[in-house]
């Protein structure tokens, strides 16, 4: 067997051997005539000549071995409704939503905006799309109508596919007054709207426009949708980046490459194999959604798990029933929800029978050391950090047990990825930096398989923002910050635009929230830097803690205020201590799990927050108001 180290030298140096051997995991209609055309770089072609399809190989590749297996298992705790969906079954369903778009004159090519709630359907218009050609362009669910404006008008799709209403926490979010809002405001009008009416929130449909999702599905039953086969670097969706100010920015993703990437990584990152069962606790609307809710678990043969919830509703062993019930052999959901678990009864992690869990992968946001020892801790399972983007379309840096199993260290996602030429450069010079040096984490072109083609009809864009910013060479910036150490271990320090100069010193407010998170009161952090007239910038912590009782009164709040302090400065020195640590209920994220940093160094300099369609609760803002 070959070592992780091995493995990933193949995989750089050996390009073409090593890449035959991934892609013989996916079905090729057309063999491809030549691994890589790496002529245009940072443009990179992979597969080039060879035609297949994500769907063929996520749903009808499989039908022979396991047309009676479970592919799709949907729960909702919203809605209190669940549904299990053969491979033969999810089959006639991604027919039926591909006759439907063809019956709209969607063909090869054209683009499907889909703006839904986590239910089957969107799984199957996502699928449906990738079947006859089509390029979807998935929007988070309940995004706000300007927004939602901007991406239709980017894509220009000929068709939207959307539903009543989405639901989160119990609250029933109606999304056809955002859509319908979004369609007055867009130019790029579609041709339809399909819409899925789940009872949730009544609206009227616009005559003419808008179809109903049952009643084409009725006159649909039993439709068989031809294949297209689509050569390698045909795109097959745009997915825009979370936080886009001004113009979208469309990550363009292509076929054969991204479809060979999930397939390996669902083998050799997973440590998965066919007739698994995988659960991803994302959302449709972002990357990993994509590639490891949709995608990767179906086109590895393996069941995957959708669920519209909260990992605290009905109560916070709900994610550990549903891997009992479902025999789930792979989680991956992200740190923020393993933080909210942390503040649940500690009894919900040992109700149910977890034998059936190999490992649990966490990505999205930095893992700090706490929290990972503490859910390992609770397991007794494998917690692996993996580092990501959604320009990467998978892990950049994960433990790879499918390869070889090497231990894991808290605070880090491990080694690169294979496929995935990493370094860490310095930013004035461009120049790789030894171990223990901090730097930007960057990626020698091409990019692997499975990684951003382009930015969606702008070539140029997509070089200068992501290939220009580091001097002297042409290599991707991550715009992360990181190290290694002397073992090769990587860690991610933050971003390069969340640096604080603290009077003329550099602090990574990444490194700040891991000291502050070491406090046993601690159960998560965020600290931002502020303006401050005296030292340029101050770093400001906002903590929620384990017992709120802890801080009740001003006299109690000082002291653990002034323990924490002591705490960063014991770790960090003195110049790393906040200017103030202030307590509050909960911090300000999306959906996806990101804290709105923006939005707190805004409102503590007296700023608008600005746009804040993506916050999850609103009332997070307010609360670190009144502290302010």
């Amino acid at each position: 067997m070959q070592t992780l180290r091995e493995f990933h030298r193949r995989s750089l140096q050996e390009r073409d051997p090593f890449w035959r051997e991934q892609a013989a995991f996916v079905h090729w209609e057309t063999p491809f005539e030549r691994v890589l055309d790496d002529s245009r770089l940072p443009f990179a072609r992979w597969f080039v000549g060879g035609r297949t399809n994500l769907c063929h190989n996520a749903v009808d590749r499989w039908l022979p071995e396991q047309a009676d297996a479970p592919a799709l298992i949907w729960v909702s705790t919203e809605v209190d409704q669940e549904e299990t969906y053969t491979r033969a079954q999810l089959h006639k369903e991604v027919n039926a939503a591909a006759a439907m778009l063809v019956a709209q004159g969607v063909g090869r090519g054209d683009r499907v905006l889909i703006y839904m709630p986590m239910i089957p359907q969107a799984v199957f218009m996502m699928l449906a799309c990738a079947r006859i050609g089509a390029i979807h362009s998935v929007v988070f669910g309940g995004f706000a109508s300007v927004n939602l404006a901007q991406r239709i008008d980017d894509a220009a799709p000929k068709v939207v596919v959307s539903a009543d209403a989405g639901s989160r926490g119990g609250k029933v979010t109606p999304y056809k007054p955002l859509l319908d809002r979004a369609l007055d405001l867009a130019t790029q009008k579609p041709a339809s709207v399909i819409i899925v009416d789940r009872g949730l929130a009544p609206f009227t449909p616009v005559q003419g426009r808008d179809l109903d999702y049952q009643a084409l599905r009725a006159r649909h039953d039993g439709a068989q949708a031809p294949v297209a086969w689509l050569e390698s670097s045909e795109p097959s969706y745009v997915l825009y980046t979370s936080g886009t100010t001004g113009k979208p920015k469309g990550v363009q993703r292509d076929t054969g490459g991204y479809a060979v990437a999930l397939a390996s990584s669902m083998r050799h990152v997973f440590n998965g194999k066919p007739g698994d069962t995988f659960f991803c606790t994302s959302d449709i609307g972002w990357v990993v959604g994509h590639s490891y809710i949709v995608y990767g678990p179906l086109i590895g043969g393996q069941a995957t798990v959708l669920y519209e919830g909260t990992p605290v509703r009905p109560d916070g062993a709900i994610l550990w029933r549903l891997v009992e019930r479902f025999g789930v052999n792979t989680l991956f959901s992200a740190p923020t929800a393993v933080r909210v678990l942390k503040k649940q009864d500690p009894q919900c992690l040992r109700r149910h029978d977890l034998s059936s869990l190999r490992a649990v992968y966490l990505a999205g946001e930095p893992l700090d050391e706490p929290t990972a020892r503490w859910i390992a801790g609770e397991l007794g399972k494998p917690i692996i950090d993996n580092y990501w983007q959604t320009e990467s379309g998978w892990p950049i840096l994960s433990a790879q047990p499918g390869v070889e199993a090497v231990p894991t260290r808290f605070g880090s996602p491990s080694f690169p990825v294979y496929g995935f030429d990493a370094r860490i450069v310095s930013e004035s010079t461009g120049e790789d930096l030894p171990a223990g040096q901090k730097g930007v984490v960057a990626i020698v072109p091409p990019l692997p398989p499975g990684a951003m083609s382009t930015i969606w009809g702008d070539d140029a864009r997509f070089v200068q923002t992501y290939f220009t910013s580091i001097p002297g060479r042409q290599v991707y910036s991550s715009f992360d910050w990181g190290r290694v150490d002397e073992d090769g271990y990587w860690f991610i320090l933050g971003r390069t635009d969340d640096v604080i100069n603290v009077a003329g010193h550099r602090l990574g407010t990444r490194e700040i929230e891991e000291s502050i998170s070491s406090h046993t009161g601690v159960a998560e952090c965020a600290v931002v830097g502020v303006a401050d007239e005296l030292k340029g910038q101050v770093a400001m912590a906002f903590v929620v803690l384990k017992s709120p009782e802890q801080a009740e009164t001003r006299e109690q709040a000082d002291a653990l205020e002034g323990d924490i302090m002591r705490v960063v400065q014991d770790q960090l020195g003195a110049v790393a201590r906040p200017a103030r640590i202030r307590f509050v209920p909960a911090l300000p994220k999306t959906r996806s799990g990101k804290v709105l940093r923006r939005a707190i160094v805004a409102l503590c300099e007296g700023r608008d927050p600005g746009d804040l369609t993506t916050i999850e609760d609103p009332q997070t803002l307010e609360q670190i108001k009144e502290t302010l």
